[in-house]
């Protein structure tokens, strides 16, 4: 038994990365490119080289709980994976949040930031779940204007320095539920030392942060989402003792299980409201707006890492005679997934764009309604592609793809939970719904594909055009009967979003695969536009049977 299987290996991440690399010099003015080449060759580095076999030798670490010490006090300490302990380092000195506030590349600063994320969160063992929070608390707060809770937390939240470096929480999901947080039961109730609440959280990430924003009752206040306000919470005192908080356990989850998920009690927890005492839910919508995007661009990076392993194992493995890389069918499934990867990760970064332009105050009346609509179009769409693809990349190194050690399996598994966190793909479809409430808002993403697809001359991409005015007609004309009845609207809510976030990766992949063939970065991205056109982008059932749906449901 000679024979061992050469394991799939990468390379630097940023020069492996072709799109990248051409989206980075369509978007990016070439002075600003070049300054930022070399961190990004660093990162890209290190995501493929140190971080990502240090995750492979940390794989059964994960975080463990103990609630008592030796003598029956109550510490409830959690301890977090070596991998982390060096991850939170790496994110403050490399600015991985701070980027986005210092905003040295000023609109791009967003896409400056996420691309230093892609390049190295594949290996970093979903260290991106704390840091998505903190960066929609900074925002939270800079937004809603709390001028001393600014003044508190920013310079944490935003700094370069481990020692002085925090994370924040976001703690919603309670026992009731977690879309519909207008159910929310903490309470919070004023005393002679300041507003404290009381309640349970069923679900809170990253509990090991120094803070977080929650929703609570005030006492008296009426029931809903308007009852609700939004708090900011520390999580110890000055002795770093926990306030008024017990870690009751940590979730046994199917992925993202380096990541301290915990269910928490809330005995008396010292908070200060950060914007009234009402409103909470629409408060909380700043910092869901940025987590959702953290949410695309993990999709995106998600893709990306496991079609690099499959390709790279492809070279590698040898099957009835020659490689899996010389196998037509395999090299047809591979071209497949890596269609949609590119379509989601135009799509991703056209989200982190328009962030950018929002918080630079340089964004448009039409891209300020495109925002609100690209965000969970962005999300939602993204969730489902990085499900098919991990899934398929597993599939596709057979065996061993289902055997943990190779660290395959964890990729799916990690996967999964975004096209979950953040809003459901169905929660995301109506949320897309109520964007498009706004006026203006359904014609600014016609316009976005139409200016997209107007940038479009080869021959080759004309099915692609094609394809996609198809599928915005088609889109236009259902919603315009579609609101006509609420059942139908809901209904086809997801289908109809699907629809729109894959027309409008189209159109960003056709102009992209365009601009590629004009500046010499070669055909690869038509190749993918044509295939991801083959893929169908228009998922709209004009008679789609509610009566059927029911029987079958």
């Amino acid at each position: 038994m000679s024979f061992f299987q050469d394991p799939p290996r990468l390379g630097n991440q940023y020069d492996d990365d072709s799109l990248l690399q051409s989206y980075l010099a369509r978007t990016l003015p070439d002075d600003l490119r070049r300054g930022l080449t070399d961190e990004f060759l660093e990162l890209g580095d290190l995501g493929g080289d140190y971080f990502y076999r240090f995750q492979l030798r940390d794989r059964l670490n994960e975080p463990e709980l103990t609630q008592w010490d030796a003598w029956g006090h109550r510490v409830d300490h959690i301890e977090v994976s070596p991998l982390w302990k060096e991850a939170e380092a790496l994110a403050a000195r490399r600015g991985l949040v701070a980027t986005a506030y210092e905003q040295k590349s000023a609109e791009l600063s967003r896409v400056h930031q996420f691309v230093l994320n892609y390049l190295v969160q594949p290996s970093l063992d979903v260290y991106s779940c704390p840091l998505a929070m903190t960066d929609g608390a900074a925002r939270s707060l800079l937004t809603l204007g709390n001028q001393a809770l600014i003044d508190r937390a920013l310079p944490h939240l935003t700094s370069r320095n481990p020692a002085t470096a925090w994370t924040s929480g976001q703690w919603m999901t309670e026992r009731t539920g977690g879309s519909d947080v207008g159910l929310t039961q903490t309470v919070a109730r004023q005393t002679p030392e300041g507003w404290r609440l009381s309640g349970t959280k069923w679900f809170t990430s990253a509990t090991t942060a120094q803070m977080a924003l929650t929703l609570a009752r005030p006492e008296g206040n009426g029931p809903g989402g308007k009852g609700l306000a939004l708090f900011y919470v520390e999580t110890r005192d000055a002795a770093g003792k926990l306030n008024g908080i017990q870690i009751n356990r940590l979730k046994d989850k199917l992925g993202t299980r380096k990541v301290p998920t915990a269910e928490l009690t809330l005995d008396g927890t010292l908070a200060v409201p950060v914007a009234g005492l009402t409103d909470g839910i629409r408060n909380m919508a700043w910092m869901l707006n940025v987590t959702r995007t953290w949410n695309a661009v993990g999709s995106a990076w998600s893709m990306r890492r496991a079609l690099a392993l499959a390709r790279d194992y492809a070279q590698r493995r040898v099957q009835f005679g020659a490689r899996l890389a010389d196998k037509p069918l395999h090299v047809d499934t591979l071209a497949g997934l890596e269609a949609e990867f590119q379509a989601g990760f135009l799509l991703a970064f056209r989200a982190v764009e328009l962030l950018g332009r929002m918080e630079a105050k340089v964004a448009t009346e039409q891209e300020l309604l495109l925002q609100r609509l690209v965000t969970p179009l962005a999300k939602l769409t993204t969730g489902r592609q990085v499900v098919h693809v991990t899934s398929e990349v597993t599939e596709s190194f057979g065996g061993a793809g289902y055997v943990e050690d190779t660290g395959i399996p964890r990729l799916q598994a990690d996967a999964q939970v975004l096209s979950i966190w953040e809003g459901t793909t169905n929660v995301l479809s109506l949320d897309a719904l109520r964007a498009l409430a706004k006026e203006g808002t359904l014609e600014a993403l016609f316009s976005e594909v139409e200016t997209r697809l107007g940038q479009v001359r080869d021959a080759g991409l004309r099915p692609c055009v094609g394809a996609a005015h198809a599928a915005l007609e088609h889109a236009r004309a259902w919603v315009s009967g579609a609101l006509e009845s609420p059942t139908t609207l809901e209904a086809g809510a997801r289908r109809f979003a699907l629809t729109l976030g894959r027309t409008l990766e189209l159109a960003l992949l056709s102009a992209h695969a365009q601009w590629c063939l004009d500046q010499g970065h070669g055909p690869r991205s038509r190749a993918a536009a044509r295939r991801f056109a083959s893929h169908g982008v228009n998922l709209i059932q004009q008679e789609a049977s509610l009566e059927d749906a029911r029987l079958l449901a």
